[in-house]
């Protein structure tokens, strides 16, 4: 009988060269084009755990969407760039300070649509108000009706919103709609909601549909997160609400009694033109479609207001993070107060040492947050920050549990402020595709001074003393989140 002996030694080898190999390449290939604090966590996440690190990074380690769909998005941005350079976007107000304007300058370069003048906006800050207002607004519609919504879901809560959809597709309005694949997949009501658009003869598709089968397939954890909606050209909605129930119809909310707070604004005047504008965009990047020669995009009329808005679409689609440096910017700029709500609260070092350095400055400086959490690692990440931010003097109000505070907007001073879908992370700076509204105007501010003052009466402020108190492991699983957040 023939003996066979293993040698393991070429077996230690082959690993350690192999081990070797990955390592070195990790090394020249991770830290390419990518933040310092990004690049360091995947290298550590590779290094302590090889494999599992090695997979994660080829599977979501690329932020960006596929070359196909950034020439689509490159195409249409130059679209409208071209075509709307020379065009009369309303008058603007006078006497615009100079940071705001070199703010809507750097916007501009980085793929915003024009500063627009002439607009009305209000806040709507009632979940169940603002579905059935959109509702109205469709049940007016006489052309076209463009939805795109990160979830939407036709259930007992926006019953009203799809019967007016289906009110307006059946005298003979199109009805177009997009709603995000991987966040609506496999949820409560999904194919009862494809069924009833379908039934309705709605035009819809799925944005960033992840069926490699079917030839579609980038990053899955790429999101298109904006919410809006355009009715004929003339009026529009955003901001961060979905179309769904308030508890998402998922049975842990329910079973928490979680609701959702959001805020939204209704808007008319020329700068619906350029919400519609972000719409197309998003069309033509899932259908090749091109609706620019069926709609007027820039045949723009006077609202009823005089504000200056500018729309700031954002996402992996643009080469730079634009949101994050507006964002920036406004914090340099603000000369006596800031107030920020975020949900989901991650800044970069960039944007933490912008908030630091306005209190160092002497400015007022609020944030408002949940106090409870509905997605576990960015809840200990968030609170990660908390006690820098208060040691700097940022005053953190926790909007009271079980409602989860998902609004999202930021005042500046007394006369500017933005809102959308955009949140303070990483994940909303590269990762979703996003859209925010910046509004130059005293008379919005005071609406967005009534709705911060309704969240502050809703909400308890935390205090450095009782974060100190905070447990041991509370702050272990608060670090270890903030370093999983920065693997993009």
């Amino acid at each position: 009988m023939i003996s066979i002996t293993f040698d393991w030694t070429w077996w230690v080898i082959l690993v350690f060269v192999v081990d070797l190999v990955v390592r070195i390449t990790a090394i020249i290939v991770v830290p390419r084009n990518r933040r310092p604090t990004a690049a360091m966590a995947w290298l550590l996440a590779i290094y302590f755990i090889p494999l599992v690190g090695v997979f994660l990074f080829l599977l979501i380690g690329n932020p960006r969407l596929p070359r196909k769909r950034r020439k689509k998005q490159e195409q249409i941005n130059g679209y409208i760039r071209d075509t709307s350079a020379g065009l009369d976007f309303g008058t603007l107000r006078p006497d615009a300070p100079e940071w705001f304007t070199a703010l809507v300058t750097l916007n501009r370069n980085l793929g915003a649509l024009p500063l627009a003048g002439d607009n009305d906006a209000h806040l709507i800050s009632d979940y169940q108000t603002s579905l059935d207002t959109m509702a109205d607004a469709i049940r007016k519609a006489e052309r076209y009706v463009h939805v795109e919504f990160y979830i939407l879901q036709s259930d007992d809560a926006t019953d009203n919103f799809f019967r007016a959809l289906e009110e307006a597709a059946a005298r003979g309005v199109v009805v177009r709609v997009l709603m995000d694949h991987w966040a609506n997949r496999g949820k409560p009501f999904y194919k009862k909601t494809n069924k009833r658009l379908d039934a309705m003869g709605a035009h819809w598709h799925l944005m960033l549909p992840v069926l490699p089968f079917k030839g579609k397939y980038q990053r899955p954890d790429l999101r298109n997160h904006r919410k809006l909606l355009v009715v004929d050209g003339r009026e529009a909605f955003m901001g961060s609400q979905n179309v769904t129930d308030s508890t998402y119809n998922l049975p842990k909310n329910i079973r928490r009694g979680l609701h959702w707070v959001d805020l939204m604004v209704r808007i008319e005047g020329p700068i619906v033109a350029s919400i519609n504008a972000v719409f197309l965009s998003d069309w033509f990047s899932e259908t090749d479609e091109v609706l620019t020669d069926e709609i007027d995009l820039f045949d723009v009329k006077s609202g009823p207001g005089d504000l200056d808005a500018q729309i700031i679409p954002s996402g992996p689609g643009f080469e730079f993070q634009n949101n994050l440096k507006l964002f920036a910017g406004l914090l340099y700029a603000a000369q006596t107060k800031i107030i920020i709500v975020s949900p989901y609260f991650v800044p970069d070092e960039a944007l933490l040492l912008a908030i630091t350095t306005a209190c160092q400055r002497g400015i007022h400086v609020e944030l408002f947050v949940s106090e409870e959490g509905d997605q576990a690692l960015v809840y200990h990440a968030q609170r990660s920050y908390y006690e820098a931010l208060l040691r700097a003097g940022v005053r953190i109000f926790m909007y009271q549990r079980p409602y989860i505070l998902h609004s999202k907007s930021m005042t500046i001073d007394d006369e500017v402020a933005i809102i959308g879908s955009s949140n303070m992370d990483m994940r909303s700076f590269g990762l979703n595709l996003e859209i925010s509204m910046l509004v130059r105007g005293g008379e919005f501010i005071d609406q967005m001074r009534a709705v911060e003052q309704q969240y502050r009466g809703l909400s308890r402020e935390l205090t450095l003393d009782e974060w100190k108190e905070q447990p041991l492991r509370s702050t272990v699983l608060d670090n270890l989140a903030r370093l999983t957040s920065a693997l993009q």
